[in-house]
């Protein structure tokens, strides 16, 4: 097969190939007419002829859009959300991708993995802290087959720049509004030519939060620190090896968050301490789960105020008691049932978190025909976060006072700091390693790849706090969770035409999950599960392996040579679950949950994507790729309420919260970007998503208590936005008599509809509409750039979630009775420097 006709399909990853984005306006302004070619996994490949929905974000468009972190970039792509609320914190710690709708049904769950050069990480920090990168690739749709598990929505890439046989280097400095700022610098040469090469960078960024707290102090202060080192070995022409390693480290302060409340806090005289602002009454039930034999609600029927429609502004100002007092110092400097040392952990209110990252990749084009290729990972993720977990100044409500107002003080009503408080810590400590060997083949008009993977991730999670004393009895480290994966895959792809190819590809995947009792160990009650008896800390509790085989299948047809279709057919899977929790429970509460079908290891979730996709240009000037997608979600997990026949019980029945298979959910979407360059003056980029779910059962004992909702046919998934779009115009050119001189001047326009908080669909976020623009010139290796972030002020949350009016006596706390909203960064303006050489 020769001529233009010719398709450069990528022989090792067929369904992943990676190219430059089409919104992607430094990438895009020299010519639209010319093709855009990256290599991924050693296959150079045109964006308009790969039959998968990608896009790249080049080293150039992160800066000129000042992007430094996930947020920041799923900001500026359609179809993306940053869900970073949950538990009563909404901070970097928790950072879960939404793509495509496919909002993750539990917190601990993932339906998007990040890589670094293809080798997995553990989470979307270690993908931010990675400076000055090539280019970051954003792949739709399940990857199953090649990236493995937790690929279920998409895949998140960064490949990292190779350094070259000659020197250079550049120095980026930015100050902003705020006390933001960004120093970044890198190296690179030969240490031997033509053998041995490196590439140095490192990078800090610090910024005050937009928001204030009551007593003065900034909400929302980041910093990041990075460091990493790259060390290119070519010893032959046909072998290339890589070695990367990274250190990092997020130091950050408060979080900028706050809560809608349902009721109004009163303080003992009278006064409000928080206002509640619910605008609609709810009749829930004190349950949230049906009587399997009646059909009706099991508990009894509540009236419940809370939040409908667009959700109001802030009647309450954003507040917290985040002052680090001899009482915080000395909780944090307990070392008794922690995860993470105190040496290594948060000394106050906010977030650290430290990051390793090492990865090693092998290719040797042993043949013209055949490359051999390896890759091996590590990881290691430890952070600590404390919160004020009611998330509001209760200083006004002192210690010792009856607030149930029952003639007594109850232990709910003292106070370890002397009026109400809730100082919450949770930390986290993550291993993982992985392996990975491949054989690419081509010959003719087949290509092929072949080989099998590894990982093996650890997982330990602590947490505690309270508002009474606080010792290392108020601290509960968890036990261990481990999960090894081993998959074997394929890819076959034939050219059956000149212009028409097919490919399937698959993988065959093993997964071992296993849970482990706790330090201090775990008493079960009952062998309904289990054997009865005290399981020592450490000591096995649940082990589970599943297997599943993923396909894809892909047909294009390259109808013109500048217009090219295609089909596509695959599955994905998503790991499974324990409910471990069901062991802590008395043993005619196992045995009935055990008679009622309850499961100890729940089943992986399932997902079937149907996508067709067009792509091409028109004439010189004009790009342009669209896709629309159907998508089956079956086996989803749910975290509601197991209702167990019990005689033991005086009700006649035992409530047990597990996990279970109980959801399922159509999702559809049409996606579309273009790049435009009528003139060398003017470059216009649009990029829009359209991504809808339809429910078609779901279970949450919670959302049902609050709503008494228990049909959630129709409604649509919680923390997505249905529709999103990006616009950037930009002119500029060149400036006449000055070394590589030029000007620009950009804006562009970032929309996100509002999101649900819970799946009931009552409450959400107003529309999301964020204005930016920049200026700048360049004259020889000097560059010079002014911008306005956020121009309009726009205050809208950025997330949403359920939660709670916590107060003296808890007597909010039964059920949902808040709102928790992440805020993002106010109107934010700056000067960019970047000097090359």
């Amino acid at each position: 097969m020769t001529g233009k006709y010719k398709l450069q399909f990528a022989s090792t990853l067929s369904g992943i190939a990676i190219a430059a984005s089409l919104t992607a306006a430094p990438a895009m302004a020299q010519d639209t007419g010319g093709d855009i070619i990256v290599t991924a996994r050693k296959t150079g490949e045109d964006i308009l002829k790969v039959p998968v929905t990608v896009t790249a974000i080049t080293s150039e468009t992160l800066d000129a859009k000042g992007i430094v972190s996930v947020t920041d970039m799923a900001a500026s792509t359609p179809g993306i959300n940053i869900n970073n609320s949950s538990s009563g914190h909404a901070d970097r710690s928790f950072q879960q991708v939404v793509m495509r709708g496919m909002t993750p049904s539990t917190t601990l769950a993932t339906t998007t993995s990040m890589f670094i050069d293809g080798v997995a990480v553990s989470s979307p920090s270690q993908v931010s802290a990675i400076s000055n990168p090539e280019r970051v690739e954003i792949i739709k749709g399940p990857q199953s087959a090649y990236f493995g598990r937790n690929t279920f929505a998409g895949a998140i890439n960064v490949v990292t720049k190779m350094p070259g046989n000659d020197w250079g280097g550049e120095v980026l400095g930015m100050l902003g509004t705020r006390n933001n700022w960004r120093l970044r610098g890198s190296i690179e040469g030969p240490i031997i030519p033509d053998l041995l090469s490196f590439r140095i960078n490192g990078e800090q960024y610090s910024r005050d939060g937009s928001w204030k707290n009551q007593d003065g102090v900034t909400l929302g202060d980041q910093q990041t620190k990075s460091a990493s080192l790259l060390l290119a070995i070519t010893p032959a022409s046909n072998v290339t090896i890589k070695l990367f390693g990274m250190l990092s480290e997020d130091k950050d302060g408060p979080s900028a968050q706050t809560r809608l409340y349902s009721y109004d806090v009163k303080a003992p005289n009278g006064s409000t301490v928080v206002q509640g602002q619910a605008n609609c009454i709810l009749t829930g039930d004190t349950r949230g789960v049906l009587n399997p034999v009646t059909g009706l609600p099991a508990g009894a029927a509540v009236q419940n105020p809370y939040f409908c429609g667009t959700i109001p502004t802030m009647a309450n100002p954003v507040t917290a008691n985040v002052t680090n007092t001899d009482f915080v110092r000395q909780f944090l400097n307990i070392g008794t049932n922690r995860i993470v040392d105190p040496s290594e952990g948060v000394q106050g209110y906010g977030l650290l978190r430290r990051t390793k990252h090492a990865h090693a990749t092998f290719d040797w084009e042993a043949t013209d025909k055949l490359t051999i290729s390896a890759l091996a990972g590590y990881n290691r993720e430890v952070w600590t976060t404390f919160i004020d977990l009611d998330s509001y100044d209760g200083s006004a409500l002192p210690s010792g006072y009856d607030y149930n107002g029952n003639g007594r003080i109850d232990a709910t009503e003292i106070f370890g700091e002397g009026y109400f408080n809730y100082p919450y810590l949770i930390e986290r400590k993550i291993d993982d390693f992985s392996l990975e060997g491949r054989l690419s083949y081509v010959s003719g008009r087949f290509h092929g790849v072949a080989g099998i993977s590894y990982l093996s991730a650890d997982q330990l999670q602590g947490l505690g706090g309270g508002t009474g004393a606080l010792t290392a009895s108020s601290l509960s480290p968890g036990g261990l969770s481990r999960n090894k994966t081993t998959g074997l895959f394929f890819g076959l792809t034939y050219d059956v035409t000149d212009t028409i190819s097919a490919s399937f590809e698959g993988r065959y995947q093993i997964d071992q999950l296993q849970a482990f009792a706790r330090p201090s160990g775990v008493s079960v009650a009952s062998s309904a599960f289990i054997p009865a008896g005290f399981y020592t800390g450490g000591t096995v509790l649940a082990s589970a392996k599943y297997k599943n085989f993923t396909p894809r299948a892909i047909v294009n047809w390259q109808i013109t040579p500048d217009t090219m279709v295609y089909v596509s057919w695959a599955k994905g899977v998503n790991p499974a679950q324990f409910n471990t929790n069901i062991l802590s429970q008395v043993g005619s509460v196992q045995q009935a949950a055990f008679d009622a079908g309850g499961e100890l290891a729940i089943k992986p979730e399932k997902i079937t994507n149907y996508e067709i996709g067009l792509k091409g240009r028109i004439g010189s000037t004009l790009r342009y790729t669209f896709a629309a997608y159907y998508a089956q979600w079956r086996n989803q997990i749910n975290s509601t309420i197991i209702v167990a026949p019990d005689a033991t019980q005086p009700t006649g029945y035992s409530f047990v919260t597990a996990s279970m298979n109980a959801g399922s959910v159509n999702l559809r979407g049409i996606e579309g970007e273009a790049s435009w360059r009528p003139t060398e003056f003017l470059t216009i980029d649009a990029a829009g998503a359209i991504n809808d779910s339809d429910i078609k059962a779901f279970a949450s004992s919670t959302v049902s208590a609050l709503t008494g909702i228990y049909d959630y046919s129709g409604k649509e998934m919680k923390n997505t936005s249905k529709y999103s779009a990006n616009v950037g115009v930009q002119v500029g050119t060149e400036i006449s008599g000055w070394d590589k001189g030029s000007w620009f001047v950009r804006g562009d326009w970032n929309f996100k509809s509002g999101v649900w908080s819970n799946e009931a669909n009552l409450a959400r976020t107003p529309d999301l509409h964020l204005f930016n623009a920049r200026a700048g010139i360049t004259r020889g290796n000097l560059s010079l750039e002014a911008f306005v972030n956020n121009i309009f002020n726009n205050k809208t949350p950025l997330t949403i979630s359920d939660n709670y009016t916590l107060s003296p006596g808890f007597v909010y706390a039964a059920r949902t009775s808040a709102l928790m909203l992440g805020l993002g960064d106010l109107r934010t303006a700056g000067v960019q420097a970047k000097i090359k050489f």
